[in-house]
């Protein structure tokens, strides 16, 4: 505009003296009051044209790269909810910008919204009355699976036992057995004090995973890298290596495959996210996760028996490395009331859900519960309800 004028020709001849009712000079800055409305239409398209690029941009990068790059753990750290979020706040910013504007931009991030719902983790069926699975029968299994934050060390002992010993399960999988010295996990022995607070459960302990059992365990087939455990292994490399943990149990005849999971957390978060040192033990990290998940996997996939896989998973629904798994097995969330379930951090907002509860098609899951570890922890618990399928 601003260049057709500077190129207008002039007017020839005598120029008109203004008449008595002629306007006279515009104040000034009254030219950029009147165009100050479309100045901001403007701005605001550009700004939401960038935002849904931007946002269009990571949507797309996270299918192709979470779960198969291991840089992307970074980005992967973003809160599930915003895959739904984040369109709907932009959608209702498109009534400021030019209808010229909003004709793409609407279908773009419609687009983004119905993409970005299955991989935001929320659960819709429990908006749906009613929805849910049936009744339990009679004589259904109460699991409870729970990351500890540290078993006892970091609370009052007498409270931590207390609040197991309400949840009254017939099976407990539980992660991180150990203490927290000098920033690195170290061992503990609370094995008399567990039996004591739990007469008549079998106990099963691996590293840091404690798995606790009203029924008969029948067997402890190691996962993956358990395989190369030994009766002298170092407790410190039995940590690393022992992240999933079988047992399998006897109840009421038929043998049921119990796993409980620990996958390593992405990240250390207590290095400088500036050094070199940080994203090599990033990418170690990653090959362990990739293992374990592996591991996972086929021996599930070799196993005849009804199984429950809950613990830790250190994963969001947005995240690929969980594909191989809800591709094969059911996630017991169908079974839940939360709308948006977020294990961590229940001591926050808890945005994230880590923990993860599946289960075969010869398990049938009536509950799932996320429930508030009473300040013992920085997880939700996950409290389940199965029964056998006939």
């Amino acid at each position: 505009m601003f260049l057709k004028q500077a190129l207008r020709p002039r007017a020839e001849g005598p120029r008109a003296t203004p008449g008595p009712d002629a306007a006279g000079p515009a104040a000034p800055g009254s030219g950029t009051r009147r165009d100050r409305p479309g100045r901001v239409r403007t701005a605001a398209a550009r700004t939401l044209i960038a935002a849904t690029v931007l946002w269009g941009l990571y949507s797309l990068l996270n299918v192709a790269l979470s779960g198969r790059w291991w840089l992307w753990l970074l980005p992967d750290l973003v809160p599930p909810v915003c895959f739904v979020a984040v369109p709907v706040v932009l959608l209702a910013l498109t009534g400021v910008p030019a209808r010229a504007a909003r004709r793409w931009l609407v279908p773009a991030l419609v687009l983004l919204l119905v993409t970005g719902v299955s991989r935001a983790g929320l659960h819709w069926g429990a908006l749906v009355p009613g929805g849910g699975p049936g009744p339990a029968p009679a004589g259904a299994l109460k699991v409870f699976s729970w990351n500890t934050k540290y078993w006892d060390t970091a609370d009052d002992p007498d409270a931590f036992y207390r609040f197991l010993k309400a949840q009254d399960a017939d099976v407990y999988l539980l992660q991180e057995y150990l203490a927290w010295v000098d920033d690195r996990p170290a061992p503990i022995d609370e094995e008399a004090r567990i039996r004591r607070e739990f007469p008549g459960y079998h106990l099963v302990v691996l590293g840091e995973q404690v798995t606790l059992s009203r029924f008969p365990v029948v067997a402890r087939p190691p996962v993956g890298q358990g395989a190369s455990i030994r009766a002298g292994t170092p407790w410190r490399e039995v940590f690393e290596r022992g992240k999933v943990l079988r047992t399998d149990v006897r109840v009421r005849g038929r043998v049921v495959s119990l796993y409980n999971v620990h996958i390593p957390v992405q990240l250390d978060i207590g290095r400088n996210w500036l050094s070199r040192g940080f994203y090599g033990e990033m990418r170690q990290r990653d090959a362990a996760r990739r293992a374990h998940y592996a591991a996972l996997r086929r021996d599930a996939a070799g196993n005849p028996n009804p199984l429950l896989i809950a613990g830790d998973f250190n994963t969001t629904p947005a995240m690929g490395d969980l594909d191989g798994l809800r591709d094969a097995l059911d996630d017991a969330l169908p079974a839940s009331d939360t709308f948006m379930p977020g294990t961590w951090n229940s001591e926050g907002l808890g945005l994230w859900r880590l923990d993860w509860a599946f289960t075969n098609d010869a398990l049938r899951v009536h509950r799932y519960a996320f429930e508030d570890p009473a300040g013992l922890s920085d997880h939700q618990a996950q409290s389940l309800l199965v029964s056998l399928a006939r």
